[in-house]
């Protein structure tokens, strides 16, 4: 019996090995989101706040040109627009009568934050390893990065951000807050 059960887990280790190339990882994830140059996808966001029975859900696009611009415009419920565009954010929400540009460099909190996609996006790893520790799993095909902020002021806003994908395709970003509430945005088509 023990030696069935030793045998078992050797195949089922032979098995993941498969999956895995040999010698692929954080470098080799991050040279192949390199490549992509541009692109644009639909998402929906799901935000689950402790305060509320159900998530507030909104949806929209999105679309990157490497390396620096980045842009997600929300159209439902309500039209808001976030701009990157090379370390300037953008704001421009008509219904809260907000319109705002941030510098992201003076405001690091914010600033690592955009920095989780945007170098994710550009393939950028020694931007993303300013700003996080990174924790990498799965292989080539389906691969989840979890992100852990390195900066205490950050740490009390976001305790960590996952990002999935396939391939060099994100397709989920979930971004967890330290009070406890969370972000999950599903992307759809290309990634952003």
């Amino acid at each position: 019996m023990r030696a069935l059960m030793m045998l078992l887990c050797l195949m089922s280790a032979a098995a993941h090995a498969d999956e895995t190339p040999q010698g692929w990882g954080l470098p080799q994830l991050m040279q192949s989101l390199a490549q992509v140059q541009s692109s644009q996808a639909t998402f929906r966001e799901s935000k689950y706040l402790s305060v509320l029975i159900a998530p507030l859900e909104s949806s929209g696009t999105l679309s990157f040109e490497a390396p620096g611009h980045l842009e997600k415009h929300t159209l439902k419920p309500k039209a808001e627009s976030l701009v990157l565009n090379h370390g300037v954010l953008t704001i421009d929400s008509p219904a809260r009568n907000i319109k705002r540009t941030l510098v992201l460099q003076e405001y690091p909190a914010v600033w690592a934050f955009v920095e989780s996609i945007r170098s994710t996006l550009a393939g950028d790893l020694p931007t993303l390893q300013r700003f996080y520790k990174i924790k990498l799993k799965g292989n080539a095909g389906r691969w989840s990065m979890r992100l852990i902020p390195l900066d205490q002021r950050t740490r009390q806003v976001v305790s960590e951000i996952v990002i999935s994908g396939r391939g060099a395709r994100i397709t989920e970003i979930e971004t967890s807050e330290s009070g406890g509430d969370h972000t999950v945005m599903t992307i759809f088509g290309e990634t952003p």
